[in-house]
């Protein structure tokens, strides 16, 4: 590491890529997220969707403790 001057974390992950990869790395393609639109209309309030579960949780504890009596 001094050598080369570098930090650890730099050889290590130089060290992993090499064992993986083997000494002799060809470039990779460059990594593209992609999206796709998920429609119109969206209903559902993605903000709420804890309160939304909690209530079907609520629900359902009261479903199955009517079941027992």
């Amino acid at each position: 590491m001094r050598e080369r001057a570098i930090s650890f974390k730099e050889a290590l992950n130089e060290a992993a890529r090499i064992g993986l990869h083997g000494a002799e790395r060809k470039p990779s393609d460059k990594f593209i997220q992609r999206t796709f639109p998920m429609g119109d209309g969206q209903e559902f309030r993605w903000d709420k969707a804890l309160a939304v579960a909690d209530a079907i949780e609520d629900e359902e504890l009261s479903r199955k403790l009517a079941l027992r009596k």
